[in-house]
């Protein structure tokens, strides 16, 4: 029979969250589990094989703690905006965790057309807040969506590795200044083709 877990699974990947939160994901490691815990790492190993496997769920809460934020940014009047705004906010009040899901090195490295689905559970929901947002094309929504993408996350950037940082409302004013310029330019072309 096997042993009676110490910790439930959750409370492991909690504490394993917590360290991630404020040492960073290579702060994880069995032994500060343990010690988080106030145990030593054996319990871990009662709920889960390894550390991969701990590291894996770490991982899996960090989304879900994103996922709240675009869910958020999704339910504002601005959707498409609401989210390059909880996109920023993300990595300014969860910088670990922002780094851990958006700045980690990928083996294979894809193009700008499929990084978007790879990192962001969110894609399809984002595209179409875009697309009834500003009454765009399939093709235009995502063409936006990229340079959107591509510049909130320069934002993030900054602001997960401490770089520099802004107030709301200037996060506020460069989203919308980029947008209107954005929108402007693909209407323009729409007109001269």
């Amino acid at each position: 029979m096997p042993p009676k877990a110490k910790f439930s699974r959750e409370e492991i990947i909690e504490a394993a969250l917590n360290i991630v939160r404020t040492e960073g994901f290579d702060a994880l490691t069995s032994r500060a589990l343990g010690n988080k815990l106030g145990s030593s790492a054996r319990p871990i190993f009662t709920v889960f094989q390894n550390m991969e496997e701990v590291q894996q769920s770490v991982i899996e809460a960090a989304k879900k703690v994103y996922k709240e934020y675009v869910q958020k940014g999704l339910s504002q009047k601005q959707a498409f905006k609401g989210v390059g705004t909880q996109y920023i906010l993300f990595s300014v009040n969860e910088p670990q965790l922002f780094q851990l899901l958006f700045m980690t090195e990928h083996k294979k490295i894809p193009d700008l057309s499929k990084v978007l689905p790879l990192i962001d559970e969110s894609y399809k929901q984002i595209l179409l807040s875009v697309q009834s947002d500003y009454g765009l094309t399939t093709a235009s929504a995502e063409r936006l969506y990229h340079h959107l993408w591509i510049y909130t996350h320069g934002i993030a950037t900054l602001c997960a590795t401490r770089m520099c940082r802004f107030t709301g409302d200037e996060i506020s004013e460069m989203i919308t200044e980029v947008l209107i310029s954005l929108l402007k330019n693909m209407k323009e072309e729409t007109t001269h083709s």
